[in-house]
């Protein structure tokens, strides 16, 4: 396994791969790795000659300082679970000074609106962040494939809208969403909340599955109802938001157009902590 720490070190591998013609994947990550991480990387290698991993907790996409600070970090056993899975990775494993040059702030970006609304809504300036990180990613690497999950749906419309619009020749690989056996999606963030709520948040995907049964019997305000009612039934659990939207746009969702496709997002609070997830619904 290479790891790699400074932008100059790993330019002069890329350029080396790129001279004999390599398929380049990338799989960005911040860390704290799980079964969700490895299944992009599984894939990556799959379809890839090379798989890079960056592993780099990128302050900009955090408009919460105490949650930056309290993202779960892992790096020895990151780099431990990662040569389980092949010693032929690459890892690119940075210093916030070396990707942001001291100077820590995120680049504008104007993003048809799919920023305004679900996490960007909650979260002002997070896509600004994650597409600074993006963008810098992106011209360092110049991947043939960039790789990530669908359980971030919105986040990877972001990943697009900056392929579509700055490295067309990048290819945006979409990895279903891995799930404990009770069905809660993996995620890091789930390592901060006690077991008795992880058991518990087994209730975000039966939600989900409820809605997609339901999407076309019950009135959408009836849904919303229905789906806040069984969230905070549980001790410690907050509906911070749950909608249907229009799968690409992102629009709002319009029961006069049944023929457009849509999923449905939700973000439960759980002992103070954001859990995200997302499921089409037709």
């Amino acid at each position: 396994m290479t790891i790699v720490k400074n932008i100059s070190d790993l330019s002069n591998i890329i350029a080396d791969q790129y001279s004999k013609s390599l398929k380049i994947g990338l799989v960005p990550t911040m860390g704290s790795l799980h079964n969700g991480h490895l299944s992009l990387i599984k894939i990556a290698k799959e379809k890839c000659d090379v798989v890079w991993v960056s592993i780099f907790i990128n302050p900009t996409q955090f408009n919460n300082l105490k949650d930056y600070e309290s993202y779960p970090k892992q790096n020895l056993n990151d780099i431990k679970i990662l040569k389980s899975v092949s010693s032929s990775i690459y890892v690119f494993f940075p210093a916030v000074n070396e990707i942001y040059n001291k100077k820590i702030v995120a680049q504008k970006f104007k993003f048809d609106n799919i920023n305004k609304v679900l996490e960007g809504k909650k979260r002002p300036g997070h896509f600004d962040g994650v597409a600074t990180i993006i963008m810098k990613l992106f011209k360092i690497f110049k991947p043939s494939m960039a790789f990530f999950g669908e359980k971030d749906y919105q986040q990877t419309l972001i990943v697009q809208y900056i392929i579509d619009n700055y490295f067309p020749n990048i290819d945006l690989i979409i990895c279903p969403t891995i799930r404990n056996s009770d069905g809660l999606a993996l995620s890091s963030r789930n390592k901060l909340i006690s077991d008795q709520s992880i058991n518990q948040s087994k209730i975000i995907f039966e939600i989900l599955n409820f809605v997609k049964m339901n999407f076309s019997k019950i009135e959408y305000n009836k849904l919303i109802k229905i789906v806040k009612k069984r969230i905070e039934a549980i001790n410690k659990f907050e509906l911070e938001y749950f909608e249907i939207r229009e799968n690409i746009t992102l629009n709002s969702y319009d029961p006069k157009n049944q023929k457009n496709n849509y999923r449905a997002f939700i973000c439960v609070k759980i002992e103070g902590v954001r859990l995200i997830d997302n499921l089409l619904i037709n």
